[in-house]
């Protein structure tokens, strides 16, 4: 599709942020084009058929108490296929259950009994929930801050509970094996998993930025435009095009869009997922498996095919095995094999290894002192957008780019 030489808003980014912002700017009657330098919408949050399998490029799942995700999606259309709350923890060559008692108060003796950590420690779980859940996201973000590590031994969870529950839970949902990150995200995310249910839509997790785009007018994205640098309020395309507006909104991942506003890059977090197809799913429920000895390098297994069974074809199983902060190939992949045979036996040799994904800014570092909410404006009808600017997040994404996109029509309707 032709790109228009002209448009009251340029947006750079087809991710969770440059759509959501797209749609706002579109709903107001501003004239808006989206520039996408790969081949579909969503950044990160993409979903590849593979072989009858859907692979999400890298371990992803849905909280369905993210506030955006209620307001921005139907989410009822997006058929979420929900993981049981709590988790599955391996310790000791046995599998324990730890379930969420206030979802799931029949398997309350069973949780007490489950050996991680000690009945003290499920103790000051439940306080945790309850203090977190009667508090506001949005105070949560303004609380004095430490490190993740910190608050949960100023809580006074045992060393155990610690290394055998938090940090392999946090490590998927965080891709924080370290427990470095703020404090302030820990109990935003730890308070979202109580209040609601985890889950992956029935297509995908690319189901997200597709229903999305799909709310918006034909013409607006358009797809293998990169953009190579800023013209003022409009840009330059790597094919010499050009395309001015009135805003231009850099929504790109972080340090794609530093280096295009010339701004401080984020820090990074990398993370590593090695997707496996079996003939049968090693255990059975819908819980996350966590890795409960710290043995490494996978942190936690999702049965992603028990789940969702849409993510496999009949008769076939889906793993989703989760490596925060590391990359590599075959020899990460031996060593994981390694590591779950351990778990499973010798049927992890028969398993396929259908793709590993390796995603070097997988979320943007939030260490203290972290500052949850930045600016959108620049100035010069220059904006931003993106988890980068506000919490790495679905909702920090959507949220980003909302308030992106409402603060451009405030301007340009002034």
């Amino acid at each position: 599709m032709d790109l228009p030489s002209s448009a009251d808003v340029v947006i750079v980014g087809a991710g969770l942020a440059g759509l959501a912002c797209a749609r706002a700017t579109v709903a107001a009657g501003l004239s808006t084009v989206v520039l996408e330098r790969s081949d579909g919408v969503g950044g990160r949050v993409r979903t590849d058929a593979v072989d009858g399998f859907l692979l999400d490029r890298g371990f992803q799942i849905a909280l369905l108490a993210y506030p955006e995700l209620q307001a921005q999606l139907d989410v009822a259309a997006l058929d979420p296929q929900r993981f049981e709350p709590g988790a599955v923890v391996w310790r000791g060559g046995a599998l324990h259950r730890v379930a969420d008692p206030f979802r799931q108060p029949t398997k309350l003796l069973a949780t007490l009994a489950a050996e991680v950590g000690s009945p003290l420690d499920k103790v000051r779980v439940g306080l945790l929930r309850r203090e977190l859940v009667g508090t506001p996201a949005a105070d949560l973000l303004r609380r004095p801050e430490t490190t993740t590590l910190a608050d949960l031994q100023r809580r006074r969870f045992s060393t155990e509970m610690i290394d055998r529950f938090f940090r392999p839970l946090l490590s998927g949902i965080q891709l924080d094996p370290d427990l470095a990150s703020t404090s302030r995200m820990f109990e935003v995310i730890f308070r979202t998993l109580a209040m609601g249910d985890t889950a992956v839509p029935a297509a995908g997790m690319g189901a997200i930025p597709a229903q999305l785009a799909a709310g918006l007018d034909d013409g607006v994205v358009h797809l293998e435009r990169e953009v190579v640098s800023l013209q003022g309020t409009g840009v330059r395309v790597v094919d010499g095009t050009t395309v001015s507006g009135r805003a231009v909104v850099v929504a790109a991942e972080g340090p794609t869009g530093a280096a295009l506003l010339g701004l401080d890059p984020p820090r990074s977090k990398s993370a590593t997922c090695i997707w496996f197809a079996a003939d049968t799913m090693p255990f059975s429920g819908r819980a996350l498996l966590l890795d409960g000895t710290a043995t490494g390098p996978v942190t936690n297994l999702s049965p992603h095919s028990t789940v969702a069974p849409g993510y496999a074809p009949a008769g076939r199983a889906l793993l989703a095995a989760a490596l925060p902060g590391l990359a590599g190939g075959g020899e990460l992949v031996s060593q994981a094999k390694a590591q779950l045979r351990g778990w499973f036996g010798g049927q992890v040799e028969d398993w396929e290894v259908l793709r590993v994904d390796t995603i070097r800014h997988a979320q943007p570092e939030v260490r203290p002192p972290f500052v949850p909410k930045r600016r959108v404006r620049l100035g010069d009808g220059r904006y931003v957008c993106g988890d980068w600017r506000d919490t790495p997040s679905i909702q920090g994404a959507l949220f980003s780019g909302r308030r992106c996109g409402e603060a451009v029509v405030r301007d340009l309707h002034a």
